[in-house]
């Protein structure tokens, strides 16, 4: 064999948009296997899990991996309570439109931030932090034993219907919030502060959009207030407050948004 024909079979060496590629097709598998992503939630973590690792690396990875597998983690717990939140949009495998809700700005920024511009991997980790601290904050805010009352007018509201706050769940997004800041500090990432009040910023923003803006609708067949239509029994339902194109995904870009804005604006 010629010198040439050798050097054409040589592999070229792995780049971190390769080592990511493979990684979050593995890590989306297992999810997808495991019934935490629909199909289409499966693709959209893989394109958000290339992105980060492929521009910010391990540290980067280390930093979504929190997110992830934290979130997954704490949706396991009080399974059966949690069930019957299906049918207000607040349970079950995450889609494609979820994924990307609470992950695409945060691999937006990582691209960004592969020009050159720390203070877009402070946006990264903010808009993280903000998706972690509502997530948290659902995850075991629904859990508390005393009924949720809404951020605005502080009247009850049905547990795992957005805008409702509990102190067992505004104490989980601050801890989800600082989850993210501290890991993004132990990979001496750029920001980790600058994160956790983006993190905290976007729950706010998450709560207070979930109580006023989001459309929020009445099965009139189960004598229900939910968030979906139609209702997990097939009814068609009525919006009875906010915008109804404005769901929970719209709410959490919002809030990740909220979140890489605050970060970035504290960074500088």
């Amino acid at each position: 064999m010629s010198l040439l024909a050798e050097e054409r079979l040589t592999l070229a060496p792995l780049t971190n948009v390769d080592v990511g590629a493979l990684c979050a097709a593995a890590v989306s598998y297992v999810a997808f296997r495991a019934h935490a992503l629909t199909g289409g939630g499966a693709l959209a973590a893989f394109a958000i899990g290339t992105a980060t690792f492929g521009t910010l690396g391990p540290p980067g990875a280390a930093v979504l991996l929190t997110f992830f597998i934290t979130s997954t983690l704490l949706s396991r717990l009080g399974r059966r309570r949690k069930r019957g939140l299906v049918e207000a949009g607040k349970a079950g495998a995450r889609d494609g439109a979820q994924v990307l809700a609470n992950g695409g700005i945060a691999a937006l920024c990582a691209v960004l931030a592969a020009w050159g511009q720390d203070h877009y991997i402070a946006a990264f980790a903010g808009a993280l932090a903000a998706a972690n601290a509502d997530t948290w904050g659902t995850e075991l805010g629904t859990l508390s034993p005393h009924q949720p009352r809404s951020l605005l007018t502080l009247r009850p509201v049905a547990a795992g219907l957005s805008g409702g706050v509990t102190l067992l769940g505004t104490a989980a997004e601050v801890a989800g919030a600082g989850a993210i800041a501290l890991v993004t500090a132990l990979v001496a990432l750029h920001g980790a502060w600058a994160a956790f009040a983006g993190g905290v910023a976007g729950a706010l923003v998450d709560s207070l959009l979930g109580a006023s803006l989001q459309a929020l609708r009445w099965c009139p067949q189960c004598k229900r207030a939910c968030e979906v239509d139609p209702h997990a029994c097939g009814a068609n339902t009525v919006l009875v407050r906010g915008a109804g194109w404005f769901g929970n995904d719209a709410v959490n870009f919002a809030a990740t948004a909220t979140g890489a804005a605050v970060a970035l604006a504290l960074s500088r």
